[in-house]
């Protein structure tokens, strides 16, 4: 089976070994995938949707795997009990989903040896919530696919971290410190067009009335590309 780009790296960052779980599972492949190549021996595809579900299960009847591969109508992680996998992924759905079903999963949560994340918004925001809840990013890949950009995340349990609500963001909250540090080509690129649309926007702005708070929020935004891009640069 061939992934797209966006789930290759996805399956790229689960450990070998490991019973999965994956959450919006959608058509099934990743599971599918993961199962055909060695690297898991059991996996739970979950989809709060019936019709994604029954696709899914389709494709699984279709490689003979249901065995290996069993399929659960679930929001979340509803219907799924703790020590039942050991990697948990969760890709392509907003940030803030994320992180309602790992806040609402909490007791089922803490019992993964990892999770692999790939929130599609709000992501500062997200990679900020990771380090509350306890939890250390370990592993970090972008991929540009068809003109979008995704980050992903591995990460594994740590030490609850508290952040004041009005702290500003890191770069490494905005960016992803490891792909700074391995100067990832592809957050080069997500850097340069995301400065681009900056630039655009408050442009627009300046025309616009009573825009004041939009245009600082947006000039701070503005300030952490070149920054990111500046350290990008030096390393």
């Amino acid at each position: 089976m061939q992934l797209s780009l966006r789930l290759s790296a996805v399956a790229g960052l689960v450990t070998r070994g490991n019973r999965l779980a994956d959450v919006g599972c959608d058509h099934g492949y990743l599971p599918v995938y993961l199962y055909q190549k060695g690297i898991i021996p059991h996996g739970i595809a979950m989809d709060v949707r019936p019709g994604p579900l029954s696709r899914a299960q389709e494709h699984i009847a279709q490689y003979g795997l249901e065995q290996y591969i069993e399929t659960r109508l679930s929001d979340g992680l509803e219907k799924l009990e703790a020590g039942e996998a050991d990697t948990l992924v969760i890709a392509g759905m907003g940030g803030p989903l994320m992180e309602r079903i790992l806040t609402d999963g909490e007791a089922v949560r803490e019992s993964f040896r990892e999770m692999i994340l790939q929130p599609q918004s709000d992501i500062p925001h997200f990679r900020r919530f990771i380090k509350e809840i306890g939890w250390k990013i370990v592993e970090e890949e972008m991929i540009l696919e068809d003109g979008k950009f995704y980050p992903m995340m591995k990460v594994i349990p740590g030490e609850k971290e508290h952040i004041c609500a009005d702290t500003p963001y890191t770069l490494s909250e905005w960016f992803g410190s490891m792909l700074l540090e391995r100067k990832h080509p592809v957050l080069k690129e997500y850097l340069e067009r995301e400065l681009r649309i900056r630039n655009e926007i408050l442009d627009k702005l300046k025309k616009a009335p009573d825009a004041k708070k939009r245009t600082g929020e947006i000039e701070e935004e503005k300030q952490a590309i070149i920054a990111a891009l500046k350290e990008y640069e030096s390393i």
